[in-house]
C-alpha cells in the first residue's frame, strides 16, 4: 500500500517540532524512509512540502537539512500571529457554522471547568483544540492553512508558560465565542487582538534539543503522529 506523502510530511514535521531532529541536522531520504517504514518517493515529496513551509532547507553538498531560524525570525512569528489571529476571529464571526459554535462553546465549558480545577495539561490540549476550531470557523481554507502552519512553527520555536490565572484566559475565550456567535466581527477582532497580545509574553524561546533515535511507523490513517 502506498503511504500518502501527506502522512509522511505530518510525521517528519512532528519530529522536527518535538526536537527529534535538531536544527541543522541532515535529513536523508534513506534515513527517513527507514524511520517511518515507507519508500523514498513520499519522503521526497514530504521534504519539498516542508521546505516550502520553512522547516527544511537544501544545502550544497549536504542536501536536505532542518532549518535553523534566527531569533528575529522567531520574533516575527509572534508578530504575524498578532495580525492573523484577529483576522481569523473576525472572519469566523461572519462565516462560522452552528457546528463550529457547538464545538467552541463545549470547549469553553470544558476549559473553564478544568481551569477551576487547575488541570494544566488538560488546559494545554483544550486551548490548542479551541484555536484550531476557531481557525477552521473562519471559512477561508487559505487563512486556516496559514494559521495552522504558523502554530506548528511557533510550537517548534517556543515553549508556552501556562497562565497564572487560567480562569481569566478561558473567560477571554468565552468572550470571543460570544462575539463570533453574535456575528460581531469587529468585537471578535478586538478581543482576539487583546488575547494574542496578552499571551505573547508567555512564549519562551526554545534551546536546541538533542536528537533521539527511536523508530516508528507512519500512521497511514492520517491521524496526528
Amino acid at each position: 500500500m502506498r503511504v500518502p506523502a501527506r502522512s509522511v510530511c505530518t510525521a517528519i514535521r512532528g519530529d522536527i517540532v518535538s526536537g527529534v531532529f535538531e536544527r541543522g541536522s541532515r535529513l536523508t531520504e534513506e534515513q527517513l524512509a527507514r524511520r517511518y517504514g515507507v519508500s523514498r518517493v513520499p519522503v521526497r515529496e514530504a521534504l519539498r512540502t516542508l521546505q516550502s513551509e520553512g522547516f527544511v532547507v537544501t544545502r550544497r553538498h549536504a542536501g536536505a537539512c532542518v532549518a535553523e531560524p534566527t531569533e528575529q525570525e522567531a520574533a516575527d512569528l509572534l508578530e504575524i500571529r498578532q495580525l492573523l489571529e484577529p483576522l481569523g476571529a473576525a472572519r469566523a464571526a461572519q462565516r462560522r457554522t452552528e457546528a463550529h459554535l457547538k464545538v467552541l462553546r463545549g470547549l469553553v465549558r470544558l476549559g473553564q471547568d478544568r481551569a477551576r480545577r487547575d488541570r494544566g495539561e488538560d488546559l494545554r490540549s483544550l486551548g490548542a483544540w479551541f484555536h484550531e476550531t476557531l481557525d477552521q470557523a473562519c471559512g477561508s481554507p487559505g487563512l486556516t492553512a496559514l494559521l495552522t502552519q504558523l502554530r506548528h512553527k511557533i510550537a517548534w520555536m517556543y515553549s508556552v508558560e501556562q497562565p497564572a490565572r487560567p480562569v481569566e484566559a478561558w473567560v477571554e475565550h468565552g468572550a470571543i465565542v460570544d462575539a463570533v456567535a453574535r456575528g460581531d466581527a469587529e468585537r471578535a477582532r478586538a478581543l482576539a487582538t487583546l488575547h494574542a497580545e496578552r499571551t505573547t509574553g508567555a512564549h519562551r524561546l526554545r534551546t536546541a534539543v538533542a536528537v533521539r533515535t527511536s523508530q516508528h511507523s507512519v500512521n497511514t490513517a492520517g491521524g496526528r503522529i
